[in-house]
């Protein structure tokens, strides 16, 4: 049996920040910081244009517009632990007939398999793992975890030299392997909430019938103001938060698949392109600690705006610009930006709503922006083949982007739940 109780009272929650982070870290590269990698390689080798490369992006999110809210609800029903086995599992097999695919209908189904299992196990699975388990320091946990997406980006330039010396094809069959053999064991130490293990988040002992008051002085984190999903869509946070989403999303969504593409038109290489990529997730795995320990002590919405507004001007600069130079400077930006809004417009719905029904919460609020994301990668490879280059679309998301950050400065805690009368 497992002992929870680790040397130095180290809390174990800060062990499942690290499995998350390591287990993001593989979704990050494979599914999310390498598709544009991917697509370079099939565009090379099918000589499918970017409208149909985007299409299984688009497909893959009308599957995470209609299964959103109900993976986070299986989420909440049934654990981290058993989704993460499911998801992975899925993720792996979709990968080992990713390696095989010939025609672009077996493109679309293996993508649909590899979207679906990282919707499963995925985003949502940890990042209500580490809300359930942390409130006081929610902001730099949830920052900890998810920089495993910004590590992701480190590797990317290992997957770009597995597919140019290597083949893709070889190079996902390794990826569906590794999925695999690494579910079951980092879902073997899981455990969904602090209650399992005797404890409360945070580290906090549960407090005993009959233990006098005086032995702490900390304020119970457990115990917040739970929102039911009906209650939490009643609220002008939820919506605010759902807006601030969509427009910040569709950029980050579109830049996966068509950052390394647009580079490369640019006349960059791909090996010098996917640098770009690991600048700005080094500047993101950074910037992520800082927004979340600041957050933490400040103002998650003043820190949310700041990180929002840094991610549309680096997406203004890139709109305009083509140099290698001026891609350093957006990489920059960029990564300030994007590695603290990730993680700290996820801390702020578990800080809005509670921890109960976080998982049904987050899928409800993801159904706007997941519907946005079926459109805006498709949308930029349509208008690059209509005029050969990315300018409408990304000024269209620039423009959504200052939008989204101006907006999160109206979220604010709602009232606690009132008995329905």
């Amino acid at each position: 049996m497992l002992n929870f109780r680790r040397p130095r009272n180290i809390f174990f929650g800060w062990y499942l920040v690290g499995i998350s982070s390591f287990m993001l870290m593989l979704m990050s590269t494979t599914v999310f910081q390498g598709v544009g990698t991917f697509f370079v390689a099939l565009e090379r080798t099918f000589g499918w244009n970017r409208t149909t490369l985007s299409g299984a992006f688009a497909l893959s999110r009308v599957e995470g517009a209609l299964l959103g809210p109900v993976e986070g609800l299986l989420v909440d029903r049934l654990g981290t632990r058993r989704m993460v086995i499911i998801g992975y599992l899925v993720m792996g097999a979709g990968f080992i007939f990713y390696s095989q695919i010939q025609t672009v209908w077996h493109f679309y189904l293996a993508y649909l398999a590899i979207s679906l299992g990282s919707g499963i196990g995925g985003w949502i699975a940890f990042v209500t793992l580490i809300n359930n388990w942390f409130v006081r320091r929610r902001a730099l946990a949830m920052s900890v975890a998810v920089s495993g997406i910004q590590l992701g980006g480190f590797l990317v330039p290992i997957l770009a030299w597995g597919i140019e010396n290597h083949d893709f094809r070889l190079t996902s069959l390794a990826i569906g392997v590794v999925l695999i053999l690494v579910a079951l064991p980092a879902s073997h130490f899981v455990r969904n909430r602090p209650e399992d293990v005797g404890s409360r988040p945070d580290g906090e002992p549960i407090r005993r019938i009959g233990m006098p008051s005086s032995v702490s002085t900390q304020p119970d984190s457990g115990d917040e103001g739970e929102l039911s999903p009906r209650q939490a869509l009643k609220t002008l946070s939820f919506w605010v938060i759902a807006v601030a989403r969509l427009t910040s999303v569709v950029s980050i969504v579109t830049l996966s698949v068509h950052l390394v593409p647009k580079l490369t038109d640019s006349g960059i290489s791909l090996i010098t392109a996917n640098f770009v990529v690991t600048l700005y997730t080094f500047v993101a795995f950074i910037s992520g600690f800082v927004a979340g320990y600041v957050a933490d002590r400040t103002s998650k919405t003043l820190v949310l705006f700041v990180c929002m507004f840094m991610q549309a001007l680096a997406m203004s600069i890139l709109t305009v610009t083509d140099s290698l130079s001026m891609a350093m400077v957006f990489a920059v930006l960029w990564g300030a930006g994007f590695g603290g809004r990730v993680p700290l417009l996820t801390a702020i719905v578990g800080d809005f709503f509670g921890r109960k029904n976080f998982g049904s919460i987050l899928g409800m609020n993801m159904v706007p922006s997941n519907i946005a994301m079926i459109f805006a990668p498709l949308f930029a490879g349509f208008m690059h083949d209509r005029t050969q280059s990315y300018f409408i679309p990304f000024a269209t998301f620039t423009i959504m982007g200052f939008i989204g950050a101006f907006a999160i400065l109206l979220a604010r805690q709602p009232r606690p739940p009132q008995e329905d009368a």
